[in-house]
């Protein structure tokens, strides 16, 4: 076997054990959940992941790392793509998509969130959701100033701007997932649009 062999079955492998640990977590939660259990949702011997990881600990901090980097990479935006319609994406991305085979985005909100509540005890677990947080609303801000300098978004403080709009988003999200009022994604789009990005237009 070659050596690109290799990495693409250790990719493989890797994969199948992060997508393993979706349908143990969403099973069994968080705190019940034992590496038995991710074991048992794979076709591959248990073994392999003593292979791979040094214990649940390690094996759920690669999880989360997964996890945000398979978030972060469904985001497609065209390098020709207007401001606006730039931040209609970016917010339609974090409120409502991607859609996954074998789970859904709100399967894997779920999951996400549960190991968001989880982090406030958890220093390295918390620094990722940082770095992540940090990220998105960058993503956010880096348009609005782009928006702005172009003369398309009136004179705003992109940062509070960007932080508002973030934070939206994140409470919307919890409110669908926590309290399972599933119209919470739809109303705080509707908010965004008539009293964030509307504004930021300017006028003819």
């Amino acid at each position: 076997m070659s050596d690109a062999d290799g990495i693409v079955e250790a990719n493989d492998t890797r994969e199948e054990i992060m997508e393993a640990t979706f349908r143990a977590l969403s099973e069994h939660g968080y705190k019940d959940l034992r590496v038995r259990d991710i074991g048992e949702e794979m076709e591959l011997s248990r073994q392999v992941i003593h292979y791979h990881f040094d214990g649940k600990y390690d094996l759920l901090s690669s999880f989360l790392a997964y996890i945000i980097d398979q978030y972060e990479g469904s985001v497609e935006v065209a390098e020709d793509m207007d401001p606006r319609s730039e931040l209609d994406a970016r917010i339609d991305q974090c409120l409502f998509g991607p859609e996954f085979e074998e789970f859904t985005h709100w399967d894997r909100m779920k999951v996400y969130h549960e190991l968001y509540a989880h982090a406030q005890n958890d220093d390295e677990h918390r620094e990722l959701f940082e770095e992540h947080y940090a990220r998105l609303r960058g993503s956010v801000v880096a348009v609005i100033e782009d928006g702005i300098e172009q003369g398309v978004f009136r004179e705003v403080n992109a940062e509070r701007m960007g932080q508002l709009v973030t934070d939206v988003i994140h409470a919307a999200r919890e409110r669908r997932i926590s309290l399972g009022h599933d119209d919470a994604p739809e109303e705080a789009r509707a908010a965004i649009d008539e009293f964030v990005l509307d504004s930021l237009e300017r006028g003819d």
